[in-house]
């Protein structure tokens, strides 16, 4: 089922989506508007999804341009190998010409009945009893003002811009949209690419960074409405930052685990 939290529109050919660009789906400034990268690969997976009629596995996203609205961006599928229970296929998504982002994924499941998780939810309060944060200043009309964020702050919140780099260069945040979307392998995707959020906390500054890619991989979907992001910077290095993030669910779960690399950027205060 298509996710209404972005619109993803089908064509007369069964392997191309498009999706008109808006505002509510991009980041940036007014006026220098762009698509937020974790829309990107939303958008691919739920293109993948319903074109292939199976589950995603694991999807990675190279961004290569901007796409900057009112443009339409196209989602084209093509499926390299098609088995009994597992799909490998790719999607491009370009705007006319010009390629945006390529997103190469794995989808289906097999009749295996183990079940089994290693990795705890951290001990951070409920969501009613966190925080309500804010990632960005105000900039108007955007993505940024659909998704809400909180914690409890202290030592894995947001606000540890010291100036000192964190020991262990983690951040705990809960996550949900404004319009209480039914969580899905999309907008886990959505919320997968706020990996670059940690870069501040970890570094101790007033800190960001611009998604190289963005990979998600998919361990098992239940119902929830908030999702707990677990983020933690592995390391930075030549203006280029390397992390990861678990998501769980409210009772758990770990539902997906994403990674990314990151070109830094350092703000002034």
């Amino acid at each position: 089922m298509p996710n209404p939290f972005f619109d993803l529109r089908a064509s007369h050919n069964p392997h191309r989506w498009h999706m008109p660009l808006t505002p509510e789906i991009c980041v940036g400034p007014p006026g220098n508007l762009f698509m937020y990268g974790g829309i990107g690969l939303a958008a691919s997976i739920s293109a993948l999804e319903q074109t292939c009629g199976r589950p995603v596995i694991w999807a990675t996203a190279q961004y290569l341009s901007y796409a900057r609205p009112p443009s339409i961006v196209d989602f084209d599928v093509r499926i390299a190998a098609a088995g009994k229970y597992t799909t490998q296929a790719r999607v491009s998504g370009h705007v006319g010409e010009g390629e945006i982002i390529t997103v190469n994924a794995a989808l289906g499941a097999r009749p295996d009945s183990v079940t089994k998780q290693w990795v705890s939810m951290p001990d951070l309060p409920p969501p009613e009893d966190c925080e309500p944060v804010l990632l960005w200043p105000d900039q108007g009309q955007n993505l940024n003002r659909r998704i809400e964020m909180r914690t409890d702050g202290g030592r894995y919140g947001i606000d540890t811009r010291t100036g000192e780099p964190s020991a262990d260069g983690r951040m705990q945040m809960w996550l949900r949209t404004v319009e209480d979307h039914a969580v899905d392998a999309s907008l886990l995707a959505v919320f997968a690419d706020y990996v670059p959020s940690g870069l501040g906390p970890a570094l101790g500054l007033q800190a960001g960074g611009n998604s190289l890619d963005n990979t998600l991989r998919v361990l098992s979907l239940v119902p929830t409405r908030w999702v707990l992001a677990d983020i933690a910077i592995s390391g930075v290095h030549a203006g280029v930052g390397h992390g990861a993030m678990n998501l769980f669910a409210e009772t758990g779960e770990l539902m997906a685990v994403a990674s990314q690399s990151m070109i830094v950027r350092v703000r002034e205060e």
